[in-house]
């Protein structure tokens, strides 16, 4: 985590369980945890959509961008 993330939130995400043994040893095998993709993930999804963020920053402080996420 970099120093600029060091406030945390959980997010719970329910996925099929024979996906999630796949995931955490494809993970393992690159030497990241499942935390780190799923970071990575959700950083690379704001910026493809344009919404802004702060590291560290309050929720309510984040602009986002409407519209199809397809």
């Amino acid at each position: 985590m970099s120093a600029l993330e060091q406030k945390t939130a959980r997010l719970t995400v329910l996925i099929d369980p024979a996906k999630k043994k796949a995931f955490e040893n494809l993970c393992a095998a690159q030497d990241v945890t499942p935390s780190q993709v799923v970071r990575k993930l959700i950083r690379d999804h704001l910026r493809k959509y344009g919404v802004q963020w702060r590291p560290g920053g309050d929720a309510d402080e984040s602009s986002s961008a409407m519209g199809d996420l397809d």
